[in-house]
């Protein structure tokens, strides 16, 4: 048959794509501009050819298929198609006009408005400008036992400038021009990624990284930390990176009452919930020069009317603000524990700094007395009221008494008392105290056994968890007074430490070392209180999968802290974030482990710290709490989520997904930890050999977790899923 003179034979091009041949026109292939086809038809990127002369492409030849039948049609049947790996091909041949209609239909299911648990959002603030160096200096450490009067010169009253303070009814949009300049830079391509594709600039040549330019538009706050981490590291050396870290990038967030406090590197903002006008701008710390590791916040009753007390901690210094009502606020002082803070956190009005080491120190609101003492090494420790509970490595359960400050007067010294001893005297790693509807209200006197003619009925319960693996209940009850708490019960399933134990109302919760791996028990109460018919029965066992970056920031572990969360006569929940970079995190009912929600970040970036916490209700008749997900994130904001919604039988019933991710859902978070170096022939979106350090590399100990699992597991499920991570994700030894 003759070739028609208009069609000759050098215009038929024949394929082979992944060892499927296809045959097609030249002007088929390149009736779209700068694609792919056009590069590679014209020389000018590199070609190989089979044993028949066709050009060789090493891709998916189904996907191959869908693309050529709509450069052929300009049409396509989306049906049994995964819109995402079909975009992700469709970018990597560069056929932009099929990749806006996949994006556009990706987004009828995504919002910048959230779905129906999407509270609120609060844009990146300004960063501080520096404190003078006057002031710098007169902010020097408290000594041991110092006392600070009222007219020290550490103390200093600030009254909030207009520029700082949010109006009514602007609490999601209020910024200076340094933040509209900050947003501008961050986050202006963030909320828009379809439309930043669309407007896309004409007639450059080819990208052989289409795919990693579309993920600099939907993560571009986490895209840019690592080209100035490049930047750094080619003027200062590698040396100089890990000490860089993104000031805008949200570190920790923690919540008291209607405040929220979130530190960044160098700086802390506060927010406060006011019923009418929403969140608003209450305070921001002058800039500190080192990165801040640790926060906490409380408040405290004075004359003034509530004054809320904010304190951070970086290496061995505390700093501490008060902040009143009105946003003024007073520099209280800068304080020295002598070694590294690892807990900050208050007990009433009292601050406390926690050192694993050997070291407490308290600072007292009424007296304004910063103590510091020795102590046995802490492995854990919990509240409840005035009481501090310290668990010990020498086996030993310790309180101390916040009300009796200083108790022993002669001395000066705290008064740290033994309360328990573990029978075998193994570390103790965990603990948690739950206070019995018995218990009085004098709770603050129910470890001193004189004092319990005064509080009849008191009922108390700790569970805790030791580095050997067991989880033991013990009890105090008045038929005990004068022994001690007494051994209730003892279970010994973990066979690694045990990193987190909670007891409540309903259930015992316990979490061990070996991947987060999380047994729960239902609790048999009579009279609220604890009993042995027919005692504590297994309810679940599942693991809480945390992917952990090999150098991560010294604040991730407090920012990101998986839980459980909750009141002790409420549902509590764990909230999983699979990997250190991702936009989303997974609920999931600390009881049982299934799955409440799933919370995705409504402009794409990345979550990179979280906190629940239930705000109280409003002074309207018939308002009740709700508990909020609060969400920081890299490029500086924070997104709230109403986890009360998300709780109620009436949401859950519409999750068909238990438990974690599924593997389809796995697959797209690991995609999100690293990009793989493909040696396909054909121009691939890996980048470069030099940039694949950059980022988050996964722990050895993860990779071989992940690799065991594939050993161990032979049913589908997350864990046969894992072993991808030796191809998307980096690891060293």
């Amino acid at each position: 048959m003759a070739v028609p003179p208009s069609f000759g034979l050098s215009d038929i091009v024949h394929l082979n794509v992944g060892g499927t041949r296809f045959s097609t026109s030249k002007q088929t292939l390149t009736w779209i501009p700068d694609s792919f086809f056009t590069a590679l038809l014209s020389n000018r990127i590199a070609s190989h050819r089979d044993e028949i002369g066709a050009l060789f492409i090493d891709r998916d030849p189904k996907l191959f298929s869908i693309i050529l039948n709509y450069l052929r049609t300009k049409d396509i049947d989306l049906k049994n198609v995964d819109l995402r790996t079909l975009r992700h091909e469709a970018e990597y041949y560069g056929i932009t006009p099929l990749v806006k209609r996949l994006m556009l239909c990706e987004d009828l299911t995504q919002s910048s408005c959230g779905d129906v648990l999407f509270y609120g959002y609060l844009p990146p603030p300004s960063i501080p400008l520096q404190e003078p160096a006057t002031v710098a200096s007169n902010v020097g450490d408290v000594s041991v036992h110092g006392r600070i009067p009222t007219n020290n010169v550490n103390s200093r009253v600030d009254v909030p400038s207009t520029s700082q303070s949010a109006t009514p009814g602007t609490s999601s949009n209020h910024s200076n021009s340094g933040q509209q300049n900050h947003k501008g830079v961050l986050s202006s391509h963030i909320r828009n990624s379809s439309l930043d594709y669309r407007i896309q600039q004409k007639g450059l040549p080819h990208s052989r990284t289409s795919s990693l330019d579309l993920r600099h538009v939907r993560n571009n706050s986490a895209d840019l930390n690592k080209l100035y981490k490049n930047d750094i590291s080619l003027v200062f050396g590698p040396q100089q990176v890990s000490s860089w870290v993104d000031p805008l990038r949200v570190q920790i967030i923690k919540a008291h009452h209607n405040w929220i406090v979130i530190a960044y590197a160098h700086f802390i903002t506060c927010y406060r919930l006011k019923d009418s006008s929403g969140w608003q701008h209450a305070f921001t710390s002058p800039h500190i020069e080192s990165v801040i590791e640790r926060v906490a916040i409380t408040s405290k009753l004075s004359t003034s009317g509530d004054v809320k007390m904010v304190a951070i901690s970086y290496g061995n210094q505390v700093r501490l603000w008060s902040i009143s009502a009105n946003g003024m606020k007073t520099n209280i002082g800068t304080f020295n524990l002598n070694v590294r803070v690892e807990y900050l956190f208050f007990i009433g009005s009292q601050l406390v700094a926690l050192s694993p080491t050997d070291k407490i120190g308290v600072w007292h609101a009424m007296t304004h007395h910063w103590q510091i003492q020795d102590v046995v090494p802490i492995l854990s420790f919990d509240t409840a009221g005035s009481f501090l509970l310290l668990g010990c490595n020498n086996g030993s359960i310790y309180y101390i008494d916040m009300e009796k400050f200083p108790l022993r007067m002669k001395d000066n010294d705290l008064l740290v008392t033994e309360l328990y001893r573990d029978p075998n005297y193994d570390p103790i790693t965990a603990i948690s105290v739950y206070l019995t509807p018995k218990t009085c209200k004098f709770e603050y006197s129910f470890f001193i056994p004189q004092y319990y003619s005064a509080v009849c009925g008191n009922w108390i319960e700790i569970a805790y968890g030791t580095k050997s693996g067991s989880v033991r209940v013990i009890v105090q009850h008045p038929e005990t007074v004068g022994h001690g708490p007494q051994l209730f019960q003892t279970f010994t399933v973990h066979q690694s430490s045990v990193t987190k134990v909670t007891l409540s109302e309903k259930y015992l919760v316990s979490v061990c070392s070996e991947y987060n791996h999380v047994r729960s028990w239902a609790v048999t109460r009579f009279r609220g209180m604890i009993s042995t018919q027919p005692g504590s029965t297994p309810e679940a066992s599942f693991k809480i999968v945390s992917l952990e970056a090999i150098e991560s920031c010294i604040s991730y572990n407090a920012g990101n802290d998986f839980g459980p969360f909750g009141e002790q006569d409420d549902e509590q929940v764990f909230v999983q974030k699979v990997v250190p970079e991702t936009d989303q995190l997974f609920v999931r009912l600390a009881s049982n482990g299934k799955r409440v929600c799933v919370i995705k970040s409504v402009d794409g970036s990345i979550i990179s710290s979280f906190y629940v916490h239930e705000c109280e209700g409003s002074s309207r008749m018939g308002s009740r709490p709700r508990r909020f997900i609060f969400t920081g994130h890299s490029n500086g904001t924070i997104q709230m989520w109403d986890l009360t919604t998300a709780l109620e039988p009436s949401f859950s019933s519409t999750q068909n997904v238990s438990g974690g991710p599924t593997p389809e859902e796995l697959w797209k978070l690991l995609d999100q930890c690293d990009l793989s170096n493909s040696h396909s022939s054909t121009p691939c979106i890996s980048p470069c050999p030099s940039l694949i350090s950059t980022g988050p590399s996964i722990k050895t100990s993860n990779v071989l977790f992940l690799n065991q699992s594939q050993n161990t597991d032979a049913t589908p499920g997350p864990a046969s899923q894992l072993l991808l991570i030796n191809r998307n994700c980096s690891y060293s030894s």
